[in-house]
Protein backbone atom coordinates (compact mmCIF):
# COMPACT_ATOMS: atom_id res chain seq x y z
CA UNK A 1 0.00 0.00 0.00
CA UNK A 2 3.07 2.46 0.85
CA UNK A 3 4.07 1.88 -2.35
CA UNK A 4 0.92 2.67 -3.85
CA UNK A 5 0.91 5.61 -2.47
CA UNK A 6 4.01 7.05 -3.29
CA UNK A 7 3.46 5.78 -6.95
CA UNK A 8 0.31 8.62 -6.66
CA UNK A 9 2.95 11.39 -6.31
CA UNK A 10 5.85 10.12 -8.42
CA UNK A 11 8.81 11.70 -8.28
CA UNK A 12 8.45 13.63 -5.44
CA UNK A 13 8.01 11.25 -3.00
CA UNK A 14 10.70 10.59 -0.61
CA UNK A 15 9.61 8.33 2.28
CA UNK A 16 6.33 6.55 4.30
CA UNK A 17 5.75 6.51 7.20
CA UNK A 18 2.92 4.22 9.13
CA UNK A 19 1.63 4.73 12.60
CA UNK A 20 -1.95 5.04 14.81
CA UNK A 21 -3.79 2.73 16.08
CA UNK A 22 -3.45 0.40 13.39
CA UNK A 23 -0.05 -0.80 14.48
CA UNK A 24 -0.98 -2.73 17.43
CA UNK A 25 -3.72 -4.08 15.47
CA UNK A 26 -3.54 -7.43 13.65
CA UNK A 27 -7.16 -7.61 11.81
CA UNK A 28 -7.10 -4.44 9.86
CA UNK A 29 -10.42 -5.62 7.81
CA UNK A 30 -12.67 -2.20 8.82
CA UNK A 31 -10.06 -0.37 9.74
CA UNK A 32 -8.58 2.88 8.59
CA UNK A 33 -4.68 2.57 8.18
CA UNK A 34 -2.74 6.10 8.72
CA UNK A 35 0.63 6.81 6.43
CA UNK A 36 1.89 10.16 6.29
CA UNK A 37 4.06 10.54 3.01
CA UNK A 38 7.18 12.57 3.41
CA UNK A 39 7.43 14.40 -0.37
CA UNK A 40 10.64 17.13 -1.58
CA UNK A 41 8.30 19.95 -2.42
CA UNK A 42 4.52 20.42 -2.73
CA UNK A 43 4.66 21.99 -6.48
CA UNK A 44 6.05 18.94 -7.49
CA UNK A 45 3.72 16.44 -5.42
CA UNK A 46 0.60 17.84 -7.18
CA UNK A 47 -0.83 18.46 -10.70
CA UNK A 48 -3.63 21.39 -9.34
CA UNK A 49 -1.50 24.63 -7.80
CA UNK A 50 -4.39 24.89 -5.51
CA UNK A 51 -3.96 21.70 -3.78
CA UNK A 52 -0.42 22.26 -3.47
CA UNK A 53 -0.81 26.21 -2.09
CA UNK A 54 -3.34 24.63 0.63
CA UNK A 55 -0.58 22.09 1.57
CA UNK A 56 1.54 24.86 1.81
CA UNK A 57 -0.79 27.05 3.91
CA UNK A 58 -2.17 24.86 6.14
CA UNK A 59 -0.44 21.21 6.72
CA UNK A 60 -0.96 18.69 6.02
CA UNK A 61 -3.58 17.59 3.21
CA UNK A 62 -5.02 14.21 3.67
CA UNK A 63 -6.35 12.02 1.41
CA UNK A 64 -8.25 8.62 1.55
CA UNK A 65 -6.76 5.62 -0.32
CA UNK A 66 -7.69 1.83 -0.37
CA UNK A 67 -5.76 -0.82 -1.57
CA UNK A 68 -5.62 -4.41 -1.85
CA UNK A 69 -9.34 -4.78 0.35
CA UNK A 70 -8.11 -2.68 2.82
CA UNK A 71 -8.44 1.76 3.70
CA UNK A 72 -6.11 4.23 4.70
CA UNK A 73 -5.77 7.76 4.83
CA UNK A 74 -2.33 9.76 4.10
CA UNK A 75 -1.26 12.99 4.80
CA UNK A 76 1.55 14.90 2.55
CA UNK A 77 4.03 16.95 4.25
CA UNK A 78 6.72 18.08 2.54
CA UNK A 79 10.66 17.61 4.18
CA UNK A 80 10.88 21.17 5.19
CA UNK A 81 7.52 21.44 6.87
CA UNK A 82 8.30 17.39 8.42
CA UNK A 83 11.44 19.14 9.86
CA UNK A 84 10.11 22.27 11.11
CA UNK A 85 6.66 20.17 12.97
CA UNK A 86 8.75 17.64 14.95
CA UNK A 87 11.10 20.58 16.41
CA UNK A 88 10.59 22.37 19.84
CA UNK A 89 9.37 25.89 17.42
CA UNK A 90 6.98 24.06 15.68
CA UNK A 91 3.65 25.97 15.87
CA UNK A 92 1.25 22.86 16.74
CA UNK A 93 1.23 19.72 18.42
CA UNK A 94 -0.15 17.67 15.48
CA UNK A 95 3.31 16.02 14.10
CA UNK A 96 5.66 16.04 16.89
CA UNK A 97 2.62 14.74 19.00
CA UNK A 98 2.43 11.71 16.68
CA UNK A 99 5.81 10.49 16.09
CA UNK A 100 6.75 10.62 19.71
CA UNK A 101 4.66 7.76 19.65
CA UNK A 102 5.49 4.11 17.90
CA UNK A 103 5.73 4.63 14.05
CA UNK A 104 7.29 2.68 11.13
CA UNK A 105 9.34 3.54 8.46
CA UNK A 106 7.56 1.35 5.29
CA UNK A 107 8.89 2.99 2.04
CA UNK A 108 11.71 5.00 1.26
CA UNK A 109 13.11 6.21 -2.07
CA UNK A 110 15.98 4.82 -1.21
CA UNK A 111 19.05 5.08 1.69
CA UNK A 112 19.48 9.02 2.14
CA UNK A 113 16.29 9.38 2.18
CA UNK A 114 15.60 6.70 4.89
CA UNK A 115 18.76 8.10 6.96
CA UNK A 116 17.10 11.35 6.45
CA UNK A 117 13.18 10.79 7.38
CA UNK A 118 14.75 8.49 10.64
CA UNK A 119 17.38 11.73 11.41
CA UNK A 120 13.89 13.72 11.57
CA UNK A 121 11.72 11.43 13.52
CA UNK A 122 14.16 11.62 16.58
CA UNK A 123 13.51 14.99 17.10
CA UNK A 124 9.96 14.46 17.84
CA UNK A 125 10.11 12.79 21.19
CA UNK A 126 12.94 15.24 22.76
CA UNK A 127 10.33 17.86 21.49
CA UNK A 128 7.80 16.40 23.39
CA UNK A 129 9.49 15.80 26.45
CA UNK A 130 11.38 19.16 26.55
CA UNK A 131 7.49 20.65 26.75
CA UNK A 132 5.79 17.94 28.83
CA UNK A 133 8.72 17.81 31.79
CA UNK A 134 8.27 21.49 33.11
CA UNK A 135 4.35 20.46 33.68
CA UNK A 136 4.85 18.03 36.11
CA UNK A 137 6.90 17.58 39.31
CA UNK A 138 6.99 13.91 39.00
CA UNK A 139 10.39 12.43 37.76
CA UNK A 140 8.87 9.55 36.61
CA UNK A 141 9.34 9.31 32.84
CA UNK A 142 6.06 7.58 32.44
CA UNK A 143 4.02 10.78 34.62
CA UNK A 144 5.53 12.96 32.18
CA UNK A 145 4.93 11.03 29.37
CA UNK A 146 1.44 11.12 30.29
CA UNK A 147 0.99 14.30 31.19
CA UNK A 148 2.61 15.49 28.15
CA UNK A 149 0.10 13.28 26.25
CA UNK A 150 -2.50 14.50 27.80
CA UNK A 151 -1.81 18.06 27.41
CA UNK A 152 -1.38 17.81 23.53
CA UNK A 153 -4.97 15.81 23.48
CA UNK A 154 -5.98 19.07 24.91
CA UNK A 155 -4.29 21.00 21.82
CA UNK A 156 -6.52 19.53 19.06
CA UNK A 157 -10.02 18.74 18.35
CA UNK A 158 -10.33 15.60 20.08
CA UNK A 159 -13.13 12.80 20.11
CA UNK A 160 -11.67 10.07 21.64
CA UNK A 161 -12.27 9.58 25.34
CA UNK A 162 -10.49 11.99 28.26
CA UNK A 163 -8.21 8.42 29.28
CA UNK A 164 -7.23 7.63 25.39
CA UNK A 165 -4.21 10.40 26.46
CA UNK A 166 -3.01 7.68 29.25
CA UNK A 167 -4.04 4.88 27.28
CA UNK A 168 -1.16 5.27 25.22
CA UNK A 169 1.50 4.99 27.73
CA UNK A 170 0.06 1.84 28.76
CA UNK A 171 0.49 -0.12 25.74
CA UNK A 172 3.77 -0.28 26.12
CA UNK A 173 5.35 1.73 28.99
CA UNK A 174 8.76 -0.28 28.43
CA UNK A 175 8.99 1.43 25.15
CA UNK A 176 8.54 4.97 26.82
CA UNK A 177 11.11 3.95 29.13
CA UNK A 178 13.28 2.96 26.99
CA UNK A 179 12.95 6.48 25.02
CA UNK A 180 13.15 8.86 27.95
CA UNK A 181 16.32 6.97 28.95
CA UNK A 182 17.62 6.82 25.35
CA UNK A 183 17.36 10.55 25.16
CA UNK A 184 18.71 11.04 28.77
CA UNK A 185 18.10 15.00 30.36
CA UNK A 186 16.02 16.97 28.24
CA UNK A 187 16.48 20.84 28.89
CA UNK A 188 12.69 21.93 29.56
CA UNK A 189 11.55 24.87 27.62
CA UNK A 190 11.43 28.27 29.72
CA UNK A 191 7.76 29.56 30.90
CA UNK A 192 6.26 26.34 29.41
CA UNK A 193 3.19 26.66 30.66
CA UNK A 194 2.88 29.95 28.15
CA UNK A 195 3.69 27.64 25.49
CA UNK A 196 0.90 25.26 26.46
CA UNK A 197 -1.38 27.99 26.58
CA UNK A 198 -0.58 29.14 22.56
CA UNK A 199 -0.27 25.54 21.32
CA UNK A 200 -4.03 25.39 22.84
CA UNK A 201 -5.28 28.40 21.25
CA UNK A 202 -3.51 27.71 18.03
CA UNK A 203 -4.63 24.00 17.84
CA UNK A 204 -8.15 24.23 18.08
CA UNK A 205 -8.78 26.60 15.62
CA UNK A 206 -6.07 24.90 13.35
CA UNK A 207 -8.33 21.63 13.71
CA UNK A 208 -11.53 23.60 12.25
CA UNK A 209 -9.02 24.71 9.68
CA UNK A 210 -8.01 21.59 8.82
CA UNK A 211 -11.36 20.21 9.22
CA UNK A 212 -12.90 22.48 6.51
CA UNK A 213 -9.87 22.34 4.02
CA UNK A 214 -9.94 18.52 4.27
CA UNK A 215 -13.90 18.65 2.73
CA UNK A 216 -12.17 19.86 -0.09
CA UNK A 217 -9.36 17.51 -0.48
CA UNK A 218 -10.68 14.15 1.19
CA UNK A 219 -13.13 12.52 -0.78
CA UNK A 220 -15.85 11.18 1.20
CA UNK A 221 -13.95 13.23 4.45
CA UNK A 222 -17.32 14.69 6.36
CA UNK A 223 -18.59 10.92 6.51
CA UNK A 224 -15.11 9.95 7.61
CA UNK A 225 -15.25 12.53 10.10
CA UNK A 226 -18.59 10.95 11.79
CA UNK A 227 -17.83 7.87 11.65
CA UNK A 228 -14.05 8.29 13.64
CA UNK A 229 -16.31 10.55 16.14
CA UNK A 230 -19.25 7.73 16.29
CA UNK A 231 -16.10 5.15 16.90
CA UNK A 232 -14.38 7.34 19.94
CA UNK A 233 -17.09 8.71 21.32
CA UNK A 234 -20.18 6.19 20.95
CA UNK A 235 -22.24 8.68 19.28
CA UNK A 236 -24.45 8.32 16.69
CA UNK A 237 -24.05 11.27 14.36
CA UNK A 238 -26.06 10.89 10.82
CA UNK A 239 -25.05 12.90 7.59
CA UNK A 240 -27.57 14.50 6.30
CA UNK A 241 -27.88 14.74 2.22
CA UNK A 242 -27.37 18.39 2.08
CA UNK A 243 -23.97 18.01 4.21
CA UNK A 244 -22.86 15.55 1.43
CA UNK A 245 -23.59 18.26 -1.11
CA UNK A 246 -21.67 20.90 0.56
CA UNK A 247 -19.40 19.29 2.74
CA UNK A 248 -17.31 22.66 3.51
CA UNK A 249 -20.37 24.59 4.96
CA UNK A 250 -21.57 21.01 6.15
CA UNK A 251 -18.34 20.43 8.21
CA UNK A 252 -18.66 24.30 9.91
CA UNK A 253 -22.31 24.01 10.69
CA UNK A 254 -21.12 20.35 12.22
CA UNK A 255 -18.36 21.30 14.90
CA UNK A 256 -20.50 23.78 16.81
CA UNK A 257 -23.16 21.07 17.38
CA UNK A 258 -20.63 18.61 18.32
CA UNK A 259 -18.69 20.70 20.85
CA UNK A 260 -22.33 21.44 22.46
CA UNK A 261 -22.51 17.51 22.73
CA UNK A 262 -19.31 17.11 24.50
CA UNK A 263 -18.84 14.60 21.38
CA UNK A 264 -15.04 16.15 20.52
CA UNK A 265 -13.78 18.66 23.34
Amino acid sequence: MAEAIAAQHGAASRAILFYGSCLREEQLDGLMLDFYLIVSDYAAAYSKRWVATANRMIPPNVFPYAHDGLAAKYAVLSEADFAALCGPDASNVSVWARFAQPVRLVWALGDAEADSVVDTLCIAPKTFLTLAAPMTSSQDPLDQWRRGFALTYGCELRAERTNRSGSIIDVDPDRYARVSAALGAVIPVPFADRRWARLRRRGKWLSVARLAKASLTFAGGIDYLAWKINRHAGTQIEIKPWQRRWPLLGAVVLVPQLLKQGAVR
